[in-house]
């Protein structure tokens, strides 16, 4: 079993911990645009102990307005002899260096600051913050309080020092708001900066309780199973490092309703190390195709994918399928529901005159009469024998290449279709017809990217890690059958060869067309190199794809239009040209 060291950030820092400079401005103004800083004062604590104050009057480059004045008792009598804002910034920096920074409203302190830092041209050291305001507003009901304000939140803590508009004193009040305040999500679960940073009363109790579910986990890449009661699955998702992510669902971080209802019924979870991201993303894929948990939304049912067959028969026909076959049919596919596949196996009927009637015709005609497709032109009738096997196969030829090979000859029929629409203002019928050609391309596109792979016995490739090494893949008729990782510096080659002989065996036909697009982006990215090959992998080059990256941006332009004008044509433009009046 490989140990994980836990890293000081996968613990996460315990708020006994935490150093904090608590900190409070008085100013000239509201607003860093034409206000400056009076005062400084601030308490550093850590785990409930005060390690030191830092107080000091600032002097303003403008005189301090008299309402100002009668609010702080700060006068411009007091501020002539103080320092300037360079000398006093610098101070203050290096007292905090290394905090937590907290202010009551910290959004008007930390302006300020930011303010100075830029004036007196120092870099933001970009301190951690967090907002005693923002915390009471979760925390501190109306009952307990009338309103968020230091002096109402002092009073109800307890605190030891009024507040009274003079910073050193609101800083003091404020450290005794923020441990009234630490006590109470203690109360919670909340025993970390992390989690007091993320903390919001949005996560239920409840679900913060969890947290510990996540504390098992590993802090390597992988999937994640959520599990209920009874150890059925609810939840399937992938992650670099499973406990860091895992850990995201009991905090404020996790926005989504179904999730915080998903981990209310969630008793553990199941971590499954992978030695890469492309098996963990396949492992994922499988996971939610067998199981099927409710709170995944994609890829449950890849069962219900459908394909367009052009059949194996002496009078090919097309046909909308549930599978593929281990036949000598052309497939294109798969496609996300019948409808695309119908509007699909219209768009190539458009153009190429198959027969459309179902069932299998015998080599001899046994008809009589022929259907309404024969006298519009759109069938030869090879049911009542005005078409032999031999001319029915030049016209299934069309199709086929439509589907496998070149779509060059089908896409200009269908286009010059569309603009003759389009001339006579029938809009609403090129409309239909362009997203039928677009269902059609789309899914021959992606056959023919994905035939070469579920075709080829064995594939072997690998890509360098940044880490040193090599990530090698194994990949059998279009599945993942196997991935390792080789050391920095060592042969890659006696690795590979243990893959191969430890790797799946996989049948043709096995594999999810989810799962092969998920290898070829893999095996598509840059730097990945090609091992061995028992097969080959090649793509037409007019075929569906070339049609596809023509079309796909002009398609994209129309998205949402509900006419087509035939003054502005989408097929006489560039790729991602857009007509003259569409925003």
């Amino acid at each position: 079993m490989q140990m994980v060291q836990e890293t000081f950030d996968d613990l996460g820092l315990a708020l006994a911990d935490v150093t904090f400079v608590v900190v409070d401005l008085e100013t000239t103004g509201g607003s860093p645009s034409g206000s400056q800083i009076t005062e400084f004062g601030a308490v550093k604590v850590r785990g409930g102990q005060v390690l030191g104050e830092f107080q000091t009057l600032v002097r303003p480059t403008s005189p301090i307005p008299p309402f100002i004045s009668v609010l702080t008792g700060i006068t411009n009598a007091m501020v002539a002899d103080a320092p300037g804002i360079r000398t006093v910034l610098p101070q203050f920096l290096e007292f905090a260096a290394g905090s937590v920074l907290v202010a009551h409203n910290a959004g008007f302190d930390v302006s300020f600051l930011k303010a100075a830092a830029a004036e007196t041209g120092r870099p933001w050291p970009g301190f951690a913050v967090i907002d005693t305001v923002r915390l009471a507003r979760q925390l501190v009901h109306k009952d307990e309080a009338p309103n968020h304000k230091l002096s109402s939140l002092a009073r109800l803590f307890g605190a030891a020092t009024t507040p009274d508009h003079r910073a050193l004193h609101d800083a003091r009040a404020t450290v005794d708001v923020l441990h009234g305040l630490m006590e109470r999500v203690g109360n919670l679960g909340v025993h970390t900066l992390e989690e007091l940073q993320s903390y919001s009363a949005r996560v239920s109790t409840a679900q913060r309780r969890k947290r510990f579910l996540a504390d098992a986990m590993p802090a390597a890449p992988g999937v994640y199973v959520f599990k209920d009661g009874r150890g059925e699955p609810l939840y399937v998702g992938t992650a670099t490092d499973l406990r860091r992510r895992t850990r995201t669902y009991f905090t404020a971080s996790e926005t989504r309703r179904r999730m915080a209802e998903m981990v209310g019924l969630a008793e553990s979870i199941t971590p499954i190390v992978c030695a890469t991201p492309l098996e963990a993303s396949v492992r994922e894929l499988r996971l939610i195709a067998e199981h099927k948990p409710r709170y995944n939304r994609r890829s449950r049912h890849p069962e219900k994918a459908v394909w367009v067959k052009l059949t194996d028969e002496p009078f090919p026909r097309l046909s909308v399928v549930r599978s593929v076959g281990g036949d000598r049919a052309h497939y294109a596919g798969p496609f996300a529901s019948r409808r695309t596949a119908e509007a699909a196996v219209t768009a190539l009927h458009e153009v190429v005159p198959l027969r459309q009637c179902t069932g299998r015709l015998p080599l001899r005609a046994t008809r009589d009469s022929a259907c309404m497709l024969f006298d519009l032109g759109r069938c030869g009738g090879p049911c009542i024998g005005r078409q032999s096997v031999e001319d029915y196969a030049a016209v299934a030829e069309q199709a086929v290449e439509a589907l496998s090979g070149s779509s060059r000859e089908v896409m200009s029929t269908l286009r010059s279709r569309l603009d003759a629409l389009a001339a006579q203002e029938r809009f609403e019928e090129a409309g239909t017809l362009r997203d039928r050609m677009m269902a059609l391309v789309r899914a021959a596109a992606r056959a023919q990217r994905l035939r070469p792979l579920t075709a080829a016995a064995e594939l072997v490739a690998a890509r360098r890690r940044d880490a040193g090494g090599w990530e090698v893949v194994c990949v059998r008729y279009g599945r993942l059958a196997g991935t390792t990782v080789t050391p920095h510096r060592a042969d890659p080659l006696p690795y590979i060869a243990a893959l191969r002989e430890t790797a799946e065996v996989v049948e043709p036909g096995a594999a999810l067309a989810e799962e092969t697009e998920l290898v070829l982006r893999w095996l598509e990215t840059p730097g990945v190199r090609l091992v061995d090959l028992d097969g080959s992998w090649t793509c037409p080059v007019d075929g569906a794809g070339a049609s596809r990256a023509e079309l796909e941006p002009q398609a994209s332009t129309w998205s949402g239009i509900d006419h087509l004008d035939p003054n502005h044509r989408a097929w006489d433009r560039p790729a991602g040209a857009v007509p003259a009046g569409v925003p």
